[in-house]
């Protein structure tokens, strides 16, 4: 699996991501890869993908495939990957079934999204939730929580708080290793102006 955190905090939203990649019993670090980068760069914005090691190829491909991709809101980061599940199901051949009793098709996949208007994470389900400080997925993530909960009221940024959860990932989580990839990012005016206001 992976440790992935995003941080909001002083104007500013960060994505950290560790750097190992497991098939079953072996590690593959990133000084085997050629792309030791688990985060996607669309629609201006970072998306830390964890699960499948095959999502991040798959993803690439499956977004430039839709004519309109949003992730500005919770509402457009729904529909987007409301729109990019028959494109998963159709070109990708994803299988959606996780168990017989699901209330929906799964699109196996779970991520963590970090731009100019917020950090979130999207679940299999297409489940959308919008953070107000800090979260973190992936098998890591328990160790992540803790650490950036422990660290978000010091004078750490946000980006170094995210490092922070995935470096407690990497030192306690069994998939989690190597090097840390980290993205910074400013709030937009308006996101800060809708803030203030609150």
């Amino acid at each position: 699996m992976t440790t992935l955190a995003i941080v909001r905090k002083n104007g500013q939203v960060a994505i950290a991501a560790d750097g190992l990649t497991t098939f079953g019993d072996t590690r593959l670090s990133g000084e085997y890869k050629r792309d030791p980068d688990k985060l996607l760069y669309v629609a201006d914005s970072w998306i830390g993908v964890c699960g499948s090691s095959a999502h991040h190829l798959v993803l690439e491909s499956a977004f430039a495939q839709l004519e309109e991709v949003s992730f500005d809101s919770r509402e457009e980061i729904y529909d987007t990957f409301r729109r990019l599940h028959p494109v998963l199901k159709e070109h990708a051949f994803l299988n959606p079934k996780e168990e017989d009793d699901d209330p929906y098709e799964s699109s196996q996949v779970t991520c963590v999204i970090a731009n100019a208007t917020g950090i979130y994470a999207v679940y299999s389900y297409r489940e959308v939730f919008d953070f107000d400080r800090f979260w973190a997925a992936g098998s890591g993530r328990s160790f992540a929580l803790g650490a950036m909960y422990a660290a978000y009221n010091s004078q750490l940024s946000a980006e170094d708080i995210a490092r922070l959860g995935v470096r407690a990932g990497v030192e306690f989580d069994t998939a989690s290793g190597g090097k840390i990839v980290s993205y910074l990012m400013q709030l937009s005016d308006v996101t800060r102006s809708r803030e203030e206001e609150q």
